[in-house]
């Protein structure tokens, strides 16, 4: 009963937390975990040790597939250069730098645990800095950048990680070798998670009843995640497909009563693991204490501060140096004829944002789209005249179904985006609601 006592307590204050942040412009998820660390040090709270497979399954994974369902596909397309070299170039520096490090102040470190180290602190998580972004209006390219990086970028660290401590615990690598063991996680995620969410849409089509129908959403998402850890696979590259595919299907599936409702639901759900989950590695630090001396203590926190500057130093160089190479291939030649053809190249302001961009955390995205503006009003003449076009009856059905067939049709062919699709699709299901009400 003190746990639970607690919990309600953290999620309280979690939420005061969020709304101070709102009002000094801070990041929330940065202040939830100071103050797990400032509570974990008060003497009688109670201890909370985290078991590491269930807080990977339980906080990752529900906010995984809320931030890869909302993922634009084309912009991730158009911009796979940038997210690339984040997601796994500035990881292995990252996990280079921090071992390098690690080995030269703690001699006695095994070069296994210090590239497992290297790889438990190498990805960051754009929640934090899209917090901040989104209040100042930045390019949108920036913003989908910092959002496909985190996506990806844990999947290759958590690759890298469990190979280090596979060394670490049995002394070599897999008998296949790495390629082709990553070769296998890589594709064996990718087409499990295409099965799956052929599975997963048949099954939401049957399901009439809202609750049921957000449980088994739930439900989902911990089973496609379990599923890829029982067959050795990569859990977050399996979901990231798999959200991704389904965003791409759901709307012609799941009708707007259900998916009004769902939405709420996943976005209070992915709010509340957010704060439990910083909160709760603020409050690793009592365990932590508790087992520490004078000594020890003033050596690890000696260490910690050079990994974190380390860390920082790490993605500053990779990002300034990979934008400066892009921009450089890009010039123009002497003759004055254009550059290498690269629309990815980050400008010097757009990659000193990305790269103060690394604060770690949990998986969460906030997205803001500045350019899905303008293919919402590309979209908003066009969706309501498919409806005078196509169904000029009175049925308030069929009206919606031309218009969402219109909807859909635009982002086909590339006259908006996935983000004005979103937008305008919550306000067609929105209008349906009301107009149910109406004909009733």
């Amino acid at each position: 009963m003190e746990v639970f006592e607690v919990v309600i307590a953290l999620l309280l204050g979690g939420a005061a937390l969020t709304a101070l942040s709102r009002r000094i412009g801070a990041p929330y998820p940065a202040l939830v975990a100071l103050a797990g660390a400032g509570l974990a040090l008060i003497p009688g709270t109670p201890t909370l040790v985290l078991d590491p497979e269930l807080a990977l399954t339980l906080f990752v994974a529900p906010v995984l597939v809320d931030a890869a369902f909302d993922a634009s596909p084309r912009d991730l397309r158009a911009n796979w250069r940038p997210i690339a070299s984040l997601a796994l170039g500035a990881v292995a520096l990252t996990i280079l730098m921090v071992a390098v490090v690690a080995r030269w102040l703690v001699p006695d470190l095994p070069w296994a645990a210090a590239v497992a180290l290297g790889a438990i602190v190498a990805p960051p998580d754009a929640a934090a800095a899209s917090a901040v972004l989104r209040q100042l209006q930045p390019p949108h390219r920036l913003l989908v950048i910092l959002e496909g990086e985190s996506l990806f970028n844990d999947a290759s660290a958590l690759l890298i990680y469990r190979l280090a401590v596979g060394v670490a615990t049995v002394g070599f690598l897999p008998a296949g070798g790495v390629l082709p063991t990553l070769l296998y996680v890589v594709l064996g995620s990718i087409a499990l998670a295409l099965v799956l969410v052929r599975i997963s849409l048949a099954v939401n089509a049957r399901i009439h009843d809202v609750s049921t129908a957000v449980v088994v959403q739930f439900c989902t998402a911990f089973g496609v995640w379990i599923l890829a850890e029982r067959l050795h696979l990569s859990p977050i590259i399996t979901l990231v497909v798999f959200a991704i595919a389904a965003s791409r299907r759901s709307p012609e599936i799941l009708p707007a009563r259900i998916r009004i409702p769902a939405w709420a639901v996943w976005e209070v759900a992915v709010y509340v693991l957010n704060v439990l989950a910083f909160i709760l590695v603020g409050f690793q630090l009592k365990s932590i204490a508790g087992n520490l001396t004078r000594e020890t203590g003033t050596r690890y926190a000696l260490v910690a501060i050079a990994v974190c500057a380390v860390v920082i130093l790490a993605r500053i160089v990779w990002v300034m140096g990979a934008a400066a190479f892009s921009r450089w291939r890009c010039r123009p030649g002497a003759d004055g004829t254009a550059g290498h053809a690269d629309a990815v190249s980050l400008t010097p302001g757009g990659a000193a944002v990305v790269g103060w961009c690394g604060m770690r955390g949990t998986i969460t995205l906030a997205a803001a789209d500045g350019s899905g503006t303008r293919s919402e009003g590309a979209a908003a003449p066009e969706v309501p005249q498919a409806a005078n076009r196509d169904a000029d009856v009175a049925v308030v059905r069929a009206a919606t179904d031309a218009q969402r067939e219109r909807l859909v049709a635009l982002r086909a062919d590339g006259t908006i985006g996935d983000a004005a699709f979103q937008q305008v699709q919550e306000a067609l299901d929105w209008a349906e609601l009301d107009w149910a009400q109406v004909v009733r």
